[in-house]
């Protein structure tokens, strides 16, 4: 009997969104404005749904008005904290989050070499950049099969069950957390100039002595 035609199978269009609860969103934009650096992160999703983040944390790190270097010791002990608590690596290691401090959210040369070296290896990665004009971007990249990427819309996920606001513990952490690089530092690491830096605020000036101190000590080693 002779075969038929090849059947013709329709697959709907993958159709994903990046939700963000409105504590991880207030939380997230709380971070991006208390200085005046880029500062990076990680999101924490919920149980059973990767690509709902309920919460954002940061680690120790240095920064610019460009660049983020996480601490690696920290790190490591972001990923025990969270192990203890009883989460999987997929609910928070997987969405890599940081700001951009002028209007554009669209991922710089840096941003993608970091993405493809330090999330290149995981099953799966979100990319997600909130500028301080307000406009975002998220991408998804997976390794299974041939590997592939898609731009995910971004969206508040006002159905979620949410905490309120607590700024005084969301400022804690962002002071234990974020070392601002001054441009003394810069200088003596030879990590070059930008303008953003020619008019420091006050309280820029008082991290001054600081910053050069721990640059003279090397503790910008994993500095890019």
């Amino acid at each position: 009997m002779p075969r038929g035609k090849p059947r013709l199978v329709r697959r709907r269009p993958l159709h994903q969104t990046l939700r963000v609860t409105p504590y991880a969103c207030a939380k997230l934009l709380f971070l991006r404005d208390a200085g005046p650096t880029e500062i990076g992160g990680f999101g924490i999703s919920a149980s059973g749904d990767p690509l709902l983040v309920e919460d954002v944390r940061l680690v120790r790190q240095q920064c610019d008005w460009a660049n983020v270097a996480f601490d690696d010791a920290a790190v490591a002990e972001y990923f025990d904290e969270q192990v203890d608590l009883g989460r999987a690596p997929a609910e928070f290691g997987r969405v890599w989050i940081h700001t951009h401090p002028g209007d554009s959210p669209a991922p710089s040369s840096t941003d993608e070499a970091t993405f493809a070296r330090v999330f290149g290896a995981c099953d799966w990665a979100v990319m997600l950049i909130l500028a301080a004009g307000g406009a975002s971007y998220a991408r998804l990249q997976f390794s299974a099969g041939p590997g592939g990427s898609v731009v995910l819309p971004v969206e508040t996920a006002f159905e979620a069950e949410f905490e309120r606001s607590n700024h005084p513990a969301w400022q804690a952490e962002y002071d234990a957390c974020i070392t601002p690089l001054s441009m003394a530092v810069r200088q003596e690491l030879d990590l070059g100039d930008d303008p953003f830096w020619d008019a420091p605020s006050a309280w820029w000036e008082a991290s001054l002595k600081d910053m050069a101190r721990l640059g003279r000590e090397g503790r910008h080693a994993s500095w890019e």
